[in-house]
């Protein structure tokens, strides 16, 4: 790579994404390799169950850490990871056991992204505890963190507890992988756990306006979070998810609350290296255009990102 930064691919769990499997593992396997081909650093998929949105009918993508498992299979040279576990799903010691399985078998390539979740309806659904989610994903990131540096943990907290708990076989990095924790600005605590306990931070434009000038707030509350912690932010690696919309502008959907970027593909380039500028190492790309076409039409992003 020379452009200096990483360029990511993130698969939506919405409408044109896996929505009721409108991808299937097929499409995804062929969208995955694609990117690959055509230089992507990295593959994310989300980890939801089901969505029960009010006055709508219910719907889900796939699970997530069961596609991880064949995208490591099946590709390569790119990273994978989730956008992000949720860590209210899984048990923590096991999911560090997914994790470190999953590394295993990509050899090395897997970043291990978690948040807190925030949907109730689907924590409802599937049976896990909603309540004090924030203080039930401290506990489980410093379970997980602590399995996946040493391999080991006996610990008694106030919602876990683990006896003499060991990973055996132990992955290609035994001395940790990269965990990656997402955090918004309105979300002060979050970026606090990120600072604290991340070795990568993923930042979410997509909801909002994906645009440079919608950057420097949220670095500044990062900022503040890593001071608060006394934790240099120089030291945490910053990724950011944006939106692109590759349609004509005729073609664009105008009641959305979202801004995508929008343009030339030289246009395009330019804000993405804005960003770049700003501090951000990694970009996960969320095409408004689902599936291989999607991905084909980011095709001619590459040359004008090299340096």
């Amino acid at each position: 790579m020379t452009r200096g930064f990483k360029l990511g691919y993130f698969v939506s769990a919405m409408a044109g994404g896996m929505r009721d499997g409108a991808l299937g593992w097929r499409d995804l396997k062929v969208m995955a390799q694609r990117c690959e081909d055509l230089g992507f650093d990295s593959f994310f998929v989300p980890d939801h169950l089901i969505f029960k949105p009010e006055g709508e009918e219910p719907h889900g993508p796939w699970e997530c850490w069961s596609l991880l498992s064949a995208l490591a299979a099946c590709t390569a040279r790119m990273e994978i990871g989730t956008l992000v576990s949720c860590v209210g799903f899984r048990s923590p010691a096991l999911l560090a056991k997914m994790a470190e399985t999953v590394d295993e078998i990509s050899g090395g390539r897997l970043v291990l992204g978690l948040g807190a979740g925030w949907h109730e309806p689907e924590y409802e659904a599937f049976g896990y505890p909603y309540e004090r989610r924030f203080d039930r994903f401290e506990e489980a990131v410093q379970v997980i963190r602590t399995l996946l540096t040493t391999g080991q943990i006996d610990h008694e907290g106030r919602f876990y507890s683990f006896r003499n708990c060991e990973l055996h076989p132990r992955g290609p990095r035994p001395e940790g992988l990269p965990i990656m924790i997402g955090a918004l600005q309105s979300g002060p605590r979050m970026l606090r756990m990120a600072a604290r306990y991340a070795d990568q931070w993923n930042g979410w434009l997509v909801h909002g306006r994906s645009h440079p000038d919608g950057l420097p707030p949220l670095l500044g509350a990062l900022d503040a979070a890593c001071e608060s912690v006394d934790r240099d932010m120089g030291t945490l690696v910053k990724t950011l998810g944006i939106m692109v919309d590759q349609r004509p502008e005729g073609q664009r959907a105008g009641t959305s609350a979202a801004q995508p970027l929008t343009g030339t593909d030289e246009e395009i380039a330019a804000s993405i290296r804005q960003f770049v500028a700003h501090g951000i190492s990694h970009i996960q790309l969320v095409p408004t255009i689902q599936g291989i076409d999607g991905i084909n039409r980011l095709a001619d992003l590459f040359p004008l990102l090299e340096s």
